[in-house]
């Protein structure tokens, strides 16, 4: 009984500490896009005369965020009966927007004005004899534009 005891609240409390992480995690994103906001970032591949004249220079943001075990036993249990895996939905968003991010502040230092031709790209990396998934990578990448005198 005692075990069972031990074994419960160290599941609630890892589960509460990966709870509060998360929510962290989600908090500075925030912060950082809202600081990051006047970069622009387009999926077109030309660049518009109104960014003209510029320079461009490829720009990059790479995160892997490892699945937690909460997130996994969640999914586990989504499998049996179906339907979306919002544990990982989470994950994977989280990854995508530091990604983003993390190329944003690449472009900043720079003095970009804008990113065009976002692109993104995802691979889960899994380990293990059942090639169980332990994280998720999210890269992004585009190319930024630097404006020269008599731009923008």
């Amino acid at each position: 009984m005692e075990a069972l005891v031990i074994t419960l609240t160290l599941l609630v409390v890892g589960y509460l500490f990966g709870r509060h992480a998360e929510q962290s995690h989600f908090r500075s994103l925030r912060e950082g896009e809202s600081q990051l906001q006047s970069i622009l970032l387009f999926s077109d591949k030309a660049i518009p005369e109104a960014f003209q004249p510029c320079e461009v220079q490829l720009v990059g943001g790479n995160t892997v965020i490892a699945v937690d075990y909460f997130k996994r036993m969640a999914a586990s249990l989504r499998n049996l009966f179906g339907g979306r895996v919002t544990a990982y939905e989470s994950l994977v968003e989280r990854a995508r927007r530091e990604s983003i991010l993390r190329m944003k502040r690449e472009a900043e230092a720079m003095g970009a004005s804008a990113i065009f031709n976002v692109r993104l790209e995802t691979a889960s990396i899994s380990k293990g004899a059942r090639n169980q998934q332990v994280s998720v990578e999210v890269y992004a990448y585009g190319t930024a534009v630097i404006p020269s005198h008599g731009a923008l």
